[in-house]
């Protein structure tokens, strides 16, 4: 039978605020005391983390007992999943890829480049909730970046520059460039590039986002009378422009690295971060699960 007492102490445990501690001064904190698979079914603490996710940008957890269908039930509170055309879902839970790594897969270069999840197409990911399943005692580290500050300590003239910018974004030029041409045209055919402009507006928090990673190919409006006087502006010209952009998120006062443990999970804004999963542990044994959550077309 519950008591008065009882209520009362599960109505003033349901009001904790949530311990985020701050990893940098930039981007990322970690949580402490939180079961995720509870939060997942309590509409005020879901409310907090989403806000402490906008703040940070990425969350962090140890020790999280979670099934994959509470993986799932927690990131489709973010919203809708998304499958994944090259590394598929989980037959049992769509939406939830999994990203296994080790002695029988050699090394890849998918991951371990400064990248948006999904930028390849018309609507990326708002972003994805990953959680370790088995890890390397050593290494596998992944690293978070802060592309809205990116922006905001770009120079002046650098923003005005790349203000009204566009560019490309290619899935045949990144996973698609190792398969057999006709499987990548067919590749293309399915997912067109897609075009977003170079400075995105976060739809949450209004932030101007620097919105160029590796899986951006090129400038599509930059060739004008503005910035084009003769041909070398253009070649090289933009894309060492679009090298300088991509490389901002290189610069470690905007990272946060975190050091996986089995059953730690990231929560990631993917509108407002890039990432780079190190891969120096091959070939150790690295299995991530990875749910990503549809998001809204750039603007």
């Amino acid at each position: 039978m519950t008591t008065t007492a009882d209520r009362t102490r599960d109505e003033t445990q349901s009001h904790i605020t949530m311990n985020a501690q701050p990893l940098t001064a930039s981007i990322g904190a970690e949580l402490h005391g939180v079961d995720l698979a509870d939060v997942t079914h309590d509409d005020e603490r879901f409310a907090e983390l989403k806000a402490l996710l906008l703040e940070h940008k990425v969350l962090f957890f140890r020790d999280q007992e979670m099934s994959r269908a509470d993986h799932v039930a927690l990131a489709e509170r973010f919203g809708p999943l998304e499958d994944h055309p090259v590394l598929g879902s989980d037959p049992d839970h769509p939406g939830l890829v999994r990203i296994y790594k080790g002695l029988d897969s050699p090394p890849e270069a998918f991951e371990n480049s400064y990248h948006c999840d999904a930028t390849w197409r018309q609507n990326p990911p708002m972003g994805s909730v990953l959680r370790c399943v088995e890890g390397p005692a050593v290494g596998g580290d992944t690293i978070w970046v802060n592309m809205a500050l990116a922006y905001e300590r770009l120079p002046e003239h650098v923003k005005e520059q790349i203000s009204e910018l566009r560019a490309r974004h290619s899935i045949e030029a990144s996973f698609g460039a190792r398969l057999p041409i006709d499987k990548r045209l067919e590749l293309k055919d399915r997912f067109p590039d897609a075009e977003h402009p170079v400075v995105r507006t976060h739809p949450d928090t209004g932030e101007k986002v620097l919105f160029v990673n590796s899986f951006t190919t090129h400038f599509t409006n930059f060739h004008n009378a503005d910035n084009v006087r003769c041909g070398i502006d253009y070649a090289p010209g933009a894309g060492e422009l679009l090298r300088y952009l991509q490389s901002q998120a290189t610069i470690p006062e905007y990272q946060v690295r975190w050091r996986w443990t089995p059953n730690s999970v990231a929560i990631w804004d993917n509108r407002s971060t890039q990432h780079y999963a190190v891969q120096d542990y091959w070939p150790a044994v690295r299995k991530m699960e990875r749910a990503g959550i549809i998001g809204d077309r750039p603007f």
